[in-house]
């Protein structure tokens, strides 16, 4: 447990109170004030954490509205509210902060794609709220396209390409999606050359390891690994899942969950590795005897949901 928190504390670390607040010489009982604060952020953020995990998703709201008070201009919280309340079928509000996180953000690939999935859900796409986010960012156009594109909406795809100017980038997507029509029940290919790329990426190279340690039996070897590679990559839903299968072999099942519970969240457009998570998950809640708990992510991958 003190490891699970020690990293929300890492992917909190730059983003818990507005910088200026510590660069300022502050009088001795007003820095206290800030200490106590951001431990109380950190606290509530990570029980907003643990409660969506366990879908209490009321009590995982309420302690992100006090982070919100704490710090209001935090966009990972307006993010975490928006995802929260789309699991809540509180899809106006969802909506809401899904719009401010991406205009503190633009270019946040994870920020948009939550928003253009409220919108979906609603009947919806981005058209009609064009005014009411930074649409002519260019890296969101981009996002935004390559986003239409994975959820197979070429139509869509190509509206947003033709708003771009000529590049590198709107050629190979569009090359891309001209395939993927005539092809349309062909698995999309990535673009030419980026095996080489990831080959050298060294979350590739950590992937890999992790996988080897896990298939030769290292168990301890392993729970070493997923955990220095969370600490230098919080955000890699992958390690996450290492960690908590380390921890399931090892019958550290609560503990295990946490971790699983933390690196969800993170999973993008990866069913595969999503169905993982839930598979451990169930795992992990059948041994402790929470056969209700099991169920329902069993559920979750029968329902491919």
């Amino acid at each position: 447990m003190r490891s699970f928190r020690y990293i929300a504390i890492i992917i909190l670390a730059t983003l818990t109170l507005p910088v200026n607040a510590f660069a300022q010489e502050e009088e001795e009982s007003a820095a206290i004030s800030l200490e106590e604060n951001t431990d109380v952020f950190q606290e509530l953020f990570f029980e907003a954490l643990k409660q969506k995990g366990i879908e209490n998703y009321g009590k995982a709201i309420n302690a992100l509205l006090k982070c919100k008070q704490l710090a209001p201009n935090n966009d990972v919280i307006d993010h975490e509210l928006a995802k929260t309340y789309r699991l809540n079928n509180q899809l106006v509000l969802a909506e809401e902060y899904a719009r401010i996180a991406i205009i503190s953000k633009p270019a946040n690939m994870w920020y948009l794609n939550t928003l253009v999935e409220i919108r979906e859900i609603q009947g919806s796409d981005l058209k009609g709220i064009k005014e009411q986010i930074p649409y002519s960012a260019v890296q969101l156009k981009e996002n935004l396209a390559q986003i239409y594109f994975k959820k197979k909406r070429y139509d869509l795809a190509r509206e947003v390409l033709k708003d771009l100017r000529s590049s590198k980038f709107t050629r190979d997507l569009s090359s891309k999606i001209q395939d993927s029509i005539k092809q349309e029940t062909s698995v999309s290919e990535e673009l030419p050359g980026i095996e080489n790329i990831e080959e050298e990426n060294p979350v590739t190279v950590l992937t890999k390891e992790l996988n080897s340690l896990f298939e030769k039996g290292e168990i301890d070897l392993l729970n070493k690994k997923a955990e220095e590679a969370i600490e230098s990559y919080p955000s890699q839903p992958f390690f996450y899942y290492a960690k908590g299968l380390a921890l399931n072999e090892k019958v550290q099942y609560r503990e295990a969950i946490d971790y699983f519970v933390m690196g969800v969240d993170f999973v993008f457009d990866d069913d595969e590795l999503l169905f993982k998570f839930y598979n451990e998950l169930a795992r992990a809640h059948t041994a402790l005897g929470e056969t209700t708990k099991a169920n329902t992510y069993l559920s979750k991958i029968k329902n491919g949901s």
